[in-house]
């Protein structure tokens, strides 16, 4: 039999097998497993991108849905004998179906008028369950649609509970035990001297 000079095996005969690598160092189908490994991180980050940025957006419109109809109030446009709590919900919620659900549902609004800016500045609100409980001064009030008269120091106060869409993310933005999450706007102002008739 010849042999071959460059190899010094037989032309003849197969080459040796040489022998197969272990299970660790074996790099077939490495990039699956990789990609296993990484995809359920990686998307958990994608919804948590998403979830946020529609929030943040949510809470945007909602602001500057405040912010208009505020301004309507101010100037008024909007004056007390046509503004009941009605008629504000539907001025803010015809502002904010462009990213809410029809009716907007889980949208509560606030205005009173005030004595001064300073008992404008102790009204607050808790969380109870998953009700909104205003408060100022230590005692409870209930939700009103009651602009002041013209010069009169108004404050307009907007709250929306927002549904968490990601499961995964509920527990980490939940304000309510519903597995909603609050958004809230106020402005407080002093109206012109419009005439109130």
């Amino acid at each position: 039999m010849s042999m071959d000079p460059t190899s010094g095996e037989g032309i003849g005969n197969r080459a040796p097998l040489k022998p197969r690598p272990g299970f660790f160092s074996d790099k077939r189908g490495g990039t699956a497993i990789e990609f296993g490994l990484l995809a359920i991180p990686f998307a958990l980050l994608v919804f948590a991108i998403l979830e946020s940025c529609i929030s943040f957006a949510g809470q945007e419109v909602m602001a500057n849905a405040t912010d208009d109809v505020a301004r309507q109030l101010r100037t008024g446009q909007l004056q007390q004998n046509n503004v009941n709590m009605d008629s504000i919900k539907t001025a803010i919620c015809n502002r904010l179906q462009i990213i809410v659900a029809n009716g907007c549902p889980g949208l509560f609004v606030d205005l009173r008028e005030y004595t001064s800016f300073a008992d404008a500045a102790t009204a607050g609100f808790t969380i109870v369950g998953n009700n909104i409980q205003l408060t100022q001064g230590g005692s409870n009030m209930t939700f009103q649609a009651k602009p002041g008269l013209a010069e009169s120091i108004n404050m307009l106060r907007v709250f929306y509970k927002w549904p968490v869409m990601t499961n995964i993310l509920e527990k980490q933005m939940q304000s309510f035990p519903d597995g909603t999450t609050l958004h809230f706007a106020s402005v407080t102002w002093q109206s012109e001297p419009f005439n109130d008739n």
